[in-house]
């Protein structure tokens, strides 16, 4: 008589293996259907933007406007980054912070550019903020503001910035005003004042001028004292002199510069 065979202990565990495998499976499948459900479900499709933060030249109903065509996805699906790069393609928006309020909610805040200055030469449109930042917005829009022009290599633009706030100060003390600063390719600082005095204030760094300059205007008012004239009849000045400057003023001759002790 034959004895019936039965399953041996390595056989029983691995049909116990294969059945957890199978059920882990199976919940691995449950819970990606699951998940692929909700992130589709229209119940977390967004329903609004909330706008927080500087909204000076963008108001939430503009904001919507340019973004909601590219926001993509549900509360759980979309793309926060993709999203944030959206609301800074904005005009006037240096920056965004994204975040999502459950269940279909966005809420973002702003940061515009704070212009300080136009950038570039006469031709073009584009600004500098705070931060020495060059950006391009409607230039339209700050026509009301009386703003300087800034010019140099875009990569100096932060530098440039840096060097005016150095030298405003030393103008308007003199109630001159400082309508371009530039820089150019080789480093030569230029400077032209509302009334359309124009002054070359050689190379270096923003301090280097700064220095340049304070000493050119703590004589400037005694040197057109001596030919009774008002500061506003600079025309030109160059700095470039190792141990002085050249002036021209309206009303005085080369002949009469000439003989004038020099700065």
């Amino acid at each position: 008589m034959k004895r019936s065979e039965t399953p041996s202990g390595l056989d029983v565990r691995l049909m116990n293996a294969a059945a957890v495998v199978l059920f882990v499976v199976f919940v691995l499948a449950c819970a990606l259907a699951l998940t692929r459900w909700i992130a589709s479900n229209k119940v977390f499709a967004f329903q609004g933007i909330t706008v927080i933060g500087d909204v000076s030249h963008c108001n939430t109903a503009t904001v919507r406007a340019h973004v909601v065509s590219r926001v993509k996805g549900t509360f759980f699906s979309m793309d926060l980054g993709s999203t944030r790069d959206a609301f800074e393609a904005i005009p006037w928006v240096r920056k965004a912070v994204v975040h999502r309020d459950f269940p279909n909610h966005l809420r973002v805040k702003l940061q515009e550019h704070q212009v300080v200055a136009y950038w570039g030469d006469d031709s073009e449109q584009r600004l500098l903020n705070s931060y020495g930042e060059v950006f391009d917005a409607n230039a339209g829009e700050v026509e009301q503001y009386n703003l300087p022009r800034l010019n140099g290599p875009p990569s100096q633009s932060a530098g440039v910035l840096a060097a005016y706030r150095l030298i405003e100060p030393q103008f308007s003390a003199l109630n001159l005003t400082i309508e371009t600063l530039e820089l150019s390719v080789q480093g030569s600082w230029r400077i032209a004042l509302v009334g359309g005095a124009l002054i070359e204030a050689g190379r270096g760094d923003g301090e280097a001028l700064a220095h340049r300059t304070q000493a050119f205007l703590k004589t400037l008012s005694r040197v057109v004292a001596r030919y009774s004239r008002p500061l506003g009849a600079l025309e030109t000045a160059d700095l470039r002199h190792e141990n002085g400057y050249a002036i021209r003023l309206r009303g005085v001759s080369t002949l009469a510069a000439a003989n004038a002790p020099t700065p």
